[in-house]
């Protein structure tokens, strides 16, 4: 009966002793485990990065197409009005300014400032063009220069 009450008490000592939590729930994340995790997210980045920014390359690209578009759908405008394009000295900026010599102007045709290009430059601006009756408007693209990658009016129509 001793035994049975030994039992007893040690059975209650237990239960109100806070319990101690082993060292196997305690084990925090490896060196090996943080590792995995960073070559896995490494390759995500890799696989994926690239596809991500070719795409935000091609949505500036469509962003300069549609931006010529609208030059040119102003342009006629500023036409209809004074009875010719804005020379090249004149420039874009007669959309928004009122030119010198010029005295049919009814603008300003653009309601805002004349905005770069998606990559942060002036659009290149002249007429008479050497691409048709209409000026010729340009954005260097990416790079810059001009070279074969320039988003340009006069392939637009």
């Amino acid at each position: 009966m001793k035994n049975l009450e030994f039992r007893r008490q040690k059975t209650e000592d237990r239960r109100q002793e806070p319990r101690v939590r082993s060292q196997e729930s305690e084990r925090g994340v490896t060196l090996i485990e943080m590792l995995v995790v960073v070559v896995i997210i490494g390759l995500f980045v890799a696989i994926v990065g690239p596809r991500l920014f070719s795409r935000a390359e091609e949505a500036k690209r469509t962003a300069a197409k549609t931006q010529l578009a609208n030059f040119n759908q102003t342009l006629g405008l500023y036409k209809l009005d004074v009875g010719t394009f804005p020379t090249t000295e004149q420039g874009l900026l007669a959309l928004r300014v009122k030119p010198d010599n010029v005295s049919q102007w009814n603008g300003p045709y653009l309601q805002q400032d004349v905005p770069l290009d998606p990559w942060g430059r002036q659009y290149v601006y002249q007429y008479p063009g050497e691409h048709g009756d209409e000026p010729d408007i340009s954005s260097l693209g990416p790079d810059g220069t001009p070279s074969g990658d320039d988003i340009v009016s006069w392939k637009l129509q």
